[in-house]
């Protein structure tokens, strides 16, 4: 497969790789394994050339960078396009069809044996979760994409009997005209309007999951989101859908504590021992057990093995118990209604630290969440905590605002009541003052720990 997809590449003269990060390094080293005399342009803000020592002895190359990076970019012929670049500012009408990326050209040679994952929260989970299951059933699978792994990565091992599970997010999956063999959509909220501009591109990029799949493939989605049953009547989808729903009939469903499948008992929710925490992930698990009885595996041995999963670094994760404070990490949580999920999994939470990068989504429904929850104190960091703080009512509620996370850390040791939890979960970007949303999750734990 390596080999075909690097003569398709090789049909190109003029190529350009646009964004130098992970999966930047990655596409440029997978073309060069074999195509060392190929013209490639790099083009990011940053110099190339300070990002990788190898570029100073590749003679086939040339760098673009500065601001106006992204001018002049119907020049080439294929344009591989970094997830973590915007393209909203552009004239994407003249460019769709030269773009292209590594999820895309993979998906184009092993899509009848790729399971792909999006949403806008629960992604990471739940392809962690499928790829866990179908292991344990011992058949060979990878796990590639948003996860960390670009799919360029692991191609030696799309053997004929590799089951790919692939993460893909909005940014990946905007330009693509190829869907998998079984998608999934965890859900659709407000998110990434900073990158992709506008709410309708990015409901339309996650819906691309199904839009390109045929009548042999398989669609599965949350019958509960409003955003992705709304598009499914506004599109004409060829494959087999299948829902699951914790509040209503659907093919995967809640009744009592009862798990049905396809209208018969599964299991009882309190017999799955699960090590990921609240009702969303119990409907992650829904869509894992889904997605291995699609694949005409042992569904009651998926049951068993989700004991032997425990969920992702910085998803509701419990970091610990200090000076009688539990301690809960949930900087995944970048938009209001993944906190507003993390907030009601936790019984006893007596304290929320949240706010961060400002991306205009709205926080109408948070607020009011928020002002009529039971919990004790808010610690508001900017800019959005700044914002919102404004909003809450400190006639029921404690509200501060810090500067920083490890003044938060300190408040709320110093407010959170004994034998209680405390909960960071930003409901925000982290990219003002943290690289992403882990450099912030390690940086809680370590305050935790300074300040225990």
């Amino acid at each position: 497969m390596k080999n075909r997809i690097l003569d398709k590449i090789s049909k190109y003269s003029n190529i350009a790789i646009v964004g130098f990060g992970k999966e930047g390094k990655s596409t440029y080293k997978f073309i060069r394994s074999k195509l060392k005399d190929i013209k490639l342009t790099i083009i990011d803000k940053v110099n190339a050339y300070e990002m990788l020592d190898e570029l100073n002895n590749d003679k086939n190359i040339d760098v673009v960078y500065g601001d106006n990076y992204l001018d002049n970019l119907e020049r080439f012929d294929l344009i591989f396009k970094s997830p973590g670049v915007s393209f909203k500012e552009l004239d994407r009408d003249g460019l769709s069809k030269k773009i292209t990326s590594q999820i895309e050209m993979v998906l184009e040679e092993v899509r009848d044996r790729t399971i792909a994952v999006t949403g806008s929260k629960g992604k990471s989970t739940t392809s962690s979760l499928i790829h866990h299951l179908i292991k344990c059933q011992d058949k060979k699978t990878v796990l590639v994409g948003n996860i960390g792994v670009p799919v360029f990565d692991e191609v030696d091992n799309y053997t004929e009997d590799t089951i790919i599970v692939m993460e893909t997010s909005c940014n990946q999956l905007e330009f693509v005209d190829v869907s998998p063999h079984i998608g999934v959509i965890v859900n659709i909220y407000q998110d990434h309007l900073d990158t992709i501009g506008t709410l309708e591109r990015y409901e339309n990029a996650k819906m691309n999951m199904f839009l390109y799949q045929n009548e042999s493939d398989f669609g599965i989605y949350d019958k509960d989101n409003k955003t992705i049953n709304r598009k499914l009547k506004e599109m004409s989808i060829k494959s087999k859908l299948f829902n699951v729903s914790l509040e209503s009939n659907a093919d995967c469903y809640l009744d009592g504590e009862m798990i049905f499948l396809d209208n018969k008992e599964l299991v009882n929710k309190n017999d799955i021992k699960r090590n990921i925490l609240g009702d969303h992930n119990l409907k992650n698990i829904m869509m894992a057990l889904k997605v291995i009885d699609i694949l005409g595996l042992d569904v009651f041995k998926a049951i068993s093995d989700i004991e032997s999963f425990y969920g992702l670094e910085h998803r509701m994760e419990r970091v610990g118990v200090f000076k009688d404070i539990t301690f809960f990490n949930d900087t995944i949580a970048t938009i209001p209604e993944a906190t507003i999920l993390a907030c009601s999994t936790i019984n006893d939470l007596d304290t929320l630290i949240f706010g961060g990068q400002d991306r205009g989504i709205d926080y109408g429904d948070f607020v009011k969440y928020l002002n009529e929850s039971s919990i004790s104190n808010f610690i508001c960091m900017p800019t959005t905590g700044y914002k919102l703080s404004e909003l809450l009512d400190n006639s029921k509620h404690n509200v501060y605002k810090v500067e920083t996370l490890e003044e938060a850390v300190k408040k709320a040791y110093e407010v959170t009541k004994k034998n209680r939890s405390c909960l960071l979960s930003p409901a925000a970007a982290s990219y003002e003052a943290f690289k992403n949303f882990e450099e912030k999750g390690r940086k809680y734990k370590e305050y935790i720990d300074l300040y225990k």
